[in-house]
């Protein structure tokens, strides 16, 4: 059977040819409903646009493909290290895909496994359901997920709410009774919600220990330096202000600690301090904080995509990284 063209796709959807291309390259100016029936229809015909594939075929271009929000957080460029490194001494080179929006996922997940622009895929902190991830094996595009674990492809995790309960196990040790947390109150639809697990570790472990999180002891605010810095500011000009606060991330405690200054407040004499991720700023400002293996996810990511390329058959794997608390100057 000869390879279907986009004539044939433009047939089967009932659109035209122009409309098959503005979905492959610019599916912002086309309505859902005919996106869909554009993609079903090359699903169903198999259907590779032939410019792409035959200059892939011509230059031999091998690309490992990583979709990701927040490309510029400092958590996500140590990960993007990983995966550089990783690959430095192979034949493929890194592809970043920068997520925006729920269309912008949508949209790449929908299309890079036609296109064949890639050759491999790693999803960086990006749920996406059972449909794309049929799309994805129907059109044999290997994947790695990090932060999310689907069924068909190998991924790469930490426990969140483990990393919240290792936080408050820390500081009831060393005394606190007054514990508080500047988060997160909202995340982008197309992202993980890491914050909310880490927080709700963060008050189980607290519970237990007989200690509660009273909801003027939670400051949550759209991610930010300068949204945490003013959530903790409510949190320290309480009447009785918490001895200790735990951010789910490095640019929030920085926040934090920013809140703390402004009020003459001393780290970590008056006020306890502690951040996630270990980014490398945290070292230079002696910040106590969960360290994730951030480069190592990265690398590891690498390692399950190209071990799959190799065999196809191979076993999905599902590798869960360990975290640990660094103790510096601030708590």
């Amino acid at each position: 059977m000869p390879d279907a063209t986009i004539y044939d796709v433009a047939e089967l959807a009932s659109v035209s040819i122009s409309t098959v291309s503005r979905v492959l390259n610019a599916p912002e100016r086309v309505n859902q409903a005919t996106r869909a029936r554009v993609l079903t229809a090359i699903d169903q015909l198999h259907f590779v646009p032939r410019a792409e594939a035959t200059a892939r075929a011509r230059k031999g271009i091998r690309r490992i493909g990583v979709l990701a929000p927040f490309f510029t957080f400092p958590s996500f460029v140590q990960r993007l290290r990983g995966v550089a490194n990783a690959l430095a001494d192979t034949a493929y080179e890194m592809v970043i895909y920068n997520v925006e929006s729920v269309a912008s996922r949508d949209h790449q997940l929908a299309v890079l496994p036609v296109t064949r622009r890639i050759d491999g895929l790693i999803v960086m902190a990006l749920p996406f359901g059972g449909a794309v991830a049929e799309r994805l094996v129907a059109h044999r595009l290997e994947t790695v997920s990090l932060e999310f674990s689907v069924g068909q492809f190998s991924s790469v995790e930490i426990d969140d709410y483990a990393g919240g309960q290792l936080v408050a196990r820390y500081l009831v040790e060393r005394g606190h009774r007054r514990c508080g947390f500047v988060g997160d109150s909202s995340v982008p639809d197309y992202a993980i919600h890491t914050s909310d697990r880490r927080l709700e570790g963060f008050r189980q472990e607290l519970r237990e220990a007989g200690l509660n999180l009273p909801p003027p002891y939670v400051g949550l605010a759209p991610h930010g330096m300068e949204q945490a810095r003013l959530q903790a500011g409510l949190l320290l000009d309480l009447p009785e202000p918490p001895t200790a606060i735990f951010a789910p991330s490095d640019t929030q405690a920085m926040g934090v600690l920013k809140a703390a200054r402004d009020r003459g407040v001393a780290v970590p004499g008056e006020l306890a301090v502690i951040g996630f991720d270990d980014v490398e700023m945290a070292d230079y400002i002696g910040l106590t904080t969960v360290r994730q293996p951030l480069e190592e996810s990265g690398r590891v990511a690498v390692d399950l995509l190209l071990a799959r390329l190799a065999e196809p058959d191979r076993s999905s794997q599902r590798v869960t990284l360990s975290l640990t608390l660094v103790r510096r100057e601030t708590a």
